[in-house]
């Protein structure tokens, strides 16, 4: 909850890069991903919340050798709403990726095969979502409280994208 409510904060600051367009723009990425390889919106949050969770391990690890302006420089060029395989290469080594086609494999039962053709877009898009909070007038800072709360520096483990954009999709439709 707090991840959304660090989002809904951004589309409301005009110094964050935030917008109802940006998240709408992610959401409907999810929505077409779902409709393109026949899964359901629970399947495909799930996926989200899996893909979350590694991202977020390598960004932690990122951070911690990179600082907070490298990360927020490989969210900036990784972002978005198109498919990027460039973007699994740069967070992921292959014994991670196999992990976490795995855990997805496991917690959704697709095929491993239809889950590795489904990465190259999830994960732009949950970096997509982290770039809401990115600063308007110089983005490449690492002063993004989206991203930083997804890291979530007391690391209780409070954070879930998936449930970050179901709660943006009911925000969208019921403003």
């Amino acid at each position: 909850m707090e991840l959304f409510n660090q989002i809904v904060s951004a589309i409301s600051n005009p110094n964050q890069e935030a917008s109802t367009n940006q998240l709408g723009g992610v959401i409907n990425a999810v929505q077409q991903l779902s409709q393109t390889y026949h899964t359901d919106p629970g399947t495909t949050q799930s996926m989200l919340s899996i893909v979350s969770h590694f991202v977020r391990s390598s960004l932690q690890e990122k951070r911690a050798t990179g600082g907070d302006n490298s990360v927020q420089a490989l969210v900036n060029q990784f972002s978005g709403t198109s498919a990027n395989s460039a973007a699994i290469a740069a967070l992921f080594s292959i014994p991670q990726l196999n992990a976490m086609i795995s855990a997805i494999a496991s917690r959704t039962g697709l095929d491993p095969q239809q889950i590795q053709s489904m990465l190259p877009l999830l994960i732009p898009v949950v970096l997509q979502l982290l770039q809401t909070g990115a600063s308007s007038e110089n983005p490449q800072t690492g002063s993004n409280p989206v991203l930083n709360q997804f890291l979530d520096a007391n690391n209780d483990g409070d954070v879930n994208i998936g449930d970050a954009i179901q709660l943006a999709s009911r925000f969208l439709t019921n403003p």
